[in-house]
């Protein structure tokens, strides 16, 4: 028979009492709920009798095991040899935060891991429950779990649903230590939402919309869900916060600022006028802001431009920064003197006053192509419709592409409707139809029902279009394929369409001579305006300096040529002569990137005070007599100097950085020189045939927040710094 002792007897009816649902109820959904707002009540007298009467037996049994056995570390009791079964392991999720100590004899208490606080658990044959200890971690009690907690927007523990099926019971969960305690911050979930809002462009409605307060609801009920107004005031915040952060980044900029602005249209005939500053930094890199979306009422008016611009001078405080402003549309003589006095330039007419203000190029080629696409209106509408009969049946589609295999067309092109807004889509599909024609005729003769088909005739000027397009189309790609088109690339783009078209104005083909008298009227508006500021940008590029200048006036311009020749060397050295007026010790300019001394402490070395500020004024003075002459010279110094090799990927901003020195005086103006931007829209927007319109529910905000959630957006697309204190301002409307 097999022997029997006591102590046999003992382990056996706890061990499986330990094992029973009874203890399982700390880990069952039962427990889980002690999260939800309903057992915020459970803190009560009630709540410590929770144990049932098996618990205390429990309880009871344990206590035996304590007089026989040596305490461990979490109560644990160590069983002799002859006994190897211990009692099962905790799995209620406190256990991780807190250890079980021994205060006396029949007095347990749980501390905190974190903060070292200690609560009630057994008090002789009453055991305390655990929702008290789950509230001190889950409701963000624990001081210590307060300075720990990382940013993330759930909570430590979050409540499974109530009820739950026979078929398909309440899972339990159970946390592995490595699993990082998260708090839960609404402030923060407020947060993110209002950067959600901005960088998606979502209505601000969406925090009233009933899918999306369900959808967040389920995914934490503890947060309350936002109202509009709110919302808006978040946003707003978040505006202002990023604001800060870009204004101290501005102001840290050695040089000057240029402006673009583009008007942008509205269904409540109110214009928005989106200002963009660019500016080149410390470092030499090029930097493009969105700085201001200005509601203008009257947007015909000769003042919306120079109001807009003095709104933005006096928000950032550029009053005597800006440098130059590109527009977007021509303006009349009015509008040009209201914008004049806005720069701070001693002479306005340096460069013909081209340095003032200069037309956008993207809407300059823009204008043109519309005007090649509609001298061939009824040609382009016939491939249009060709194109549209192939696409909008998959049994024709089958058919054009047979056809195109047995012809063995060795196009690789595929035909598709054009974007009649984006007359970039428009040529592609003239190009694509243009080396499709074979099938197009073949489809002719083989399909009865396509009647669109188009002449002999038709097909010869799809071509010229098409290869007169590809003059503007490469130019404007430009615009989307490089991150930081300069003006200098585009001196040349104008200048090789001018030349083009002044070879095949005499052409027989009256087609081809009016195709090209519009072209070259369009072209030859923007190189009057603009020609000069570019060629100043291309004065400051050490592969061209002046020559590249005098090579094509002189190919343009013919016997007029040294006369616009002298007009660009006459304003370069009048503007490195204003330049030359700033005094050298006293400019940021120059003591931002460090030419204007050396960074050390001059009071302990040897000379004393003879190396400061005091004593020596007369003598700044001095320096700032006699150097005029030897500063004139640096301009012409660098003019005499070599030209660099043609490199394609030539970094001329890496060039003026390593030269600063060399050339301390030439490197700021030629800082910003370079940052004269050419064109006024994102490169989603080059090809655009119409203006840009704001769309009905922005239009139905206050002007405010349109300007706020326009503006953050592009400055979190940039990647602007936040402030170091990450908390809302609490605004509302």
């Amino acid at each position: 028979m097999q022997d029997f002792t006591p102590q046999d007897s003992m382990a056996t009816p706890v061990e499986e009492t330990m094992a029973t649902p009874i203890e399982d109820k700390m880990a069952t959904p039962v427990e889980e709920e002690m999260a939800t707002p309903i057992q915020d009540k459970m803190a009560t007298p009630d709540e410590d009798k929770m144990e049932t009467p098996d618990e205390e037996k429990t309880l009871a049994l344990t206590q035996y095991e304590d007089k026989t056995a040596t305490p461990y570390e979490n109560n644990e009791v160590a069983i002799p040899e002859a006994q190897p079964n211990k009692r099962r392991k905790k799995k209620s999720i406190v256990w991780e935060h807190f250890t079980i100590e021994t205060v006396s004899a029949g007095c347990r208490r749980a501390c905190c891991n974190q903060c070292k606080q200690s609560f009630a658990y057994s008090t002789g044959a009453k055991v305390a429950g655990t929702s008290h200890l789950k509230r001190h971690i889950a409701k963000g009690t624990c001081p210590a779990l307060l300075r720990n907690q990382n940013n993330s927007q759930s909570s430590p523990y979050t409540p499974s649903p109530r009820g739950g099926s026979s078929s398909n019971p309440p899972k339990r969960r159970y946390r592995t230590p490595s699993t990082p305690q998260i708090m839960f911050d609404p402030d923060r979930c407020r947060h993110e939402i209002a950067r959600m809002i901005i960088m998606h462009d979502y209505p601000l409605h969406m925090v009233e919309h009933p899918g999306f307060v369900a959808f967040v609801q389920n995914l934490q009920p503890r947060f309350n869900m936002v109202s509009f107004n709110t919302v808006q005031g978040d946003c707003v915040a978040t505006y202002l916060m990023e604001k800060q952060s870009l204004t101290k980044f501005i102001e840290g900029i050695p040089g000057r600022v240029c402006l673009t602005l583009d008007m942008w249209t509205s269904s409540q005939s109110v214009g928005y006028v989106f200002i963009t500053g660019h500016f080149i930094d410390a470092d030499w890199k090029l930097h493009r802001r969105l700085l201001n979306v200005v509601m203008e009422p009257y947007p015909d008016s000769d003042t919306v431009l120079s109001h807009a611009v003095a709104v933005c001078l006096h928000d950032w405080s550029l009053e005597s920064k800006l440098f130059s402003i590109t527009y977007d549309r021509p303006l009349s003589e009015a509008a040009l003197a209201n914008l004049r006095p806005l720069i701070p330039i001693k002479n306005p007419h340096i460069l013909n006053g081209q340095l003032l203000v200069g037309n956008c190029i993207a809407r300059t080629l823009s204008s043109i192509a519309t005007e090649v696409l509609a001298a061939g209106g009824d040609t382009v509408k016939k491939i249009r419709d060709s194109v549209k009969y192939v696409k909008t049946s998959e049994s024709h589609e089958e058919k054009f592409l047979e056809l195109k295999n047995h012809l063995q067309v060795p196009s690789e092109r595929t035909l598709s409707l054009d974007d009649q807004t984006q007359w970039n889509t428009t040529y592609e599909m003239l190009v694509a139809a243009s080396e499709l024609k074979e099938v197009f005729s073949c489809l002719d003769t083989s399909d009865s029902d396509y009647k669109h088909s188009p002449s002999i005739e038709d097909w010869k000027q799809v071509d010229t279009l098409c290869t007169y397009l590809k003059l503007i189309f490469d130019a404007a790609n430009i615009l989307t394929t490089t991150s930081n088109p300069t003006a200098v690339t585009f001196f040349h783009e104008v200048w090789r369409i001018q030349t083009e078209l002044v070879r095949t104005i005499t052409s027989e083909d009256p087609f081809i001579c009016s195709l090209t008298k519009v072209m070259q009227e369009r072209i030859e508006k923007y190189w009057k305006n603009c020609s000069l500021a570019l060629a100043t940008a291309v004065v400051m590029d050490p592969r061209f300096k002046m020559k590249l200048v005098e090579f094509s006036f002189n190919k343009i311009y013919g016997e007029e040529a040294p006369t616009f020749i002298k007009i660009v060397d006459d304003g370069i050295h009048e503007l490195f002569h204003e330049y030359l007026t700033l005094p050298l010790p006293l400019t940021p300019t120059y003591a931002d990137d460090g030419t204007g001394g050396a960074n050390v402490k001059t009071e302990d070395s040897q000379g004393g005070t003879l190396l400061t500020d005091n004593g020596l004024t007369d003598f700044d003075m001095y320096i700032m007599e006699t150097t005029s002459q030897q500063m004139k010279s640096e301009l012409d110094q660098y003019l005499d100097e070599s030209l660099l090799p043609r490199v394609h990927e030539f970094d001329v901003l890496g060039w003026w950085k390593l030269n600063k020195m060399k050339y301390p005086t030439l490197s700021k103006m030629a800082r910003d020189i370079l940052s004269i931007p050419v064109s006024t829209v994102p490169s989603d927007s080059v090809f655009d045939t119409i203006a840009k319109e704001m769309d009905q529910y922005r239009s139905s905000l206050r002007p405010e927040t349109v300007e706020a959630l326009i503006c953050a957006k592009d400055w979190m697309q940039h990647g602007s710094a936040e402030a170091p204190n990450n908390a809302l301002v609490r605004m509302e409307y």
